[in-house]
């Protein structure tokens, strides 16, 4: 992620992929992630390889589309945002983002709509 060096150690996993699927960059948190599935070794290899049919379709959905998106996971006691959003060159996806946190047992959510 050299040219975005305040990634590097963002306290979130930030994954990157291209048009087609192959990994570009990852933080250092997704490289702690993911490394029991081969951390950093998995740069230039397809993600869609490393999920389930029904994740590898809403990924090229969201390749082919640019949508996003969110949902929460659990495994433990972790619990963790994931957001995937595309990435643009020239006004055209140039592929993904994955963003993913680990969030609190209890999440505190604001209203902030103008009073009346």
């Amino acid at each position: 992620m050299e040219s975005c060096a305040w990634a590097a150690e963002f306290p979130a996993a930030i994954t990157v992929c291209d048009r087609d699927g192959i990994i570009v960059a990852m933080n250092e948190g997704s490289v702690a992630t993911f490394e029991a599935d081969g951390g950093r070794g998995l740069v230039g290899r397809n993600l869609l390889d490393c999920h389930p049919e029904r994740a590898r379709s809403k990924l090229r959905a969201l390749l082919a589309a640019g949508g996003t998106n969110t949902y929460t996971i659990e495994r433990g006691k972790v619990r963790k945002l994931i957001h995937q959003a595309p990435w643009y060159r020239g006004g055209e996806v140039a592929g993904l983002v994955e963003i993913s946190f680990v969030i609190p047992e209890t999440l505190p959510h604001f209203v902030r709509d103008a009073a009346p």
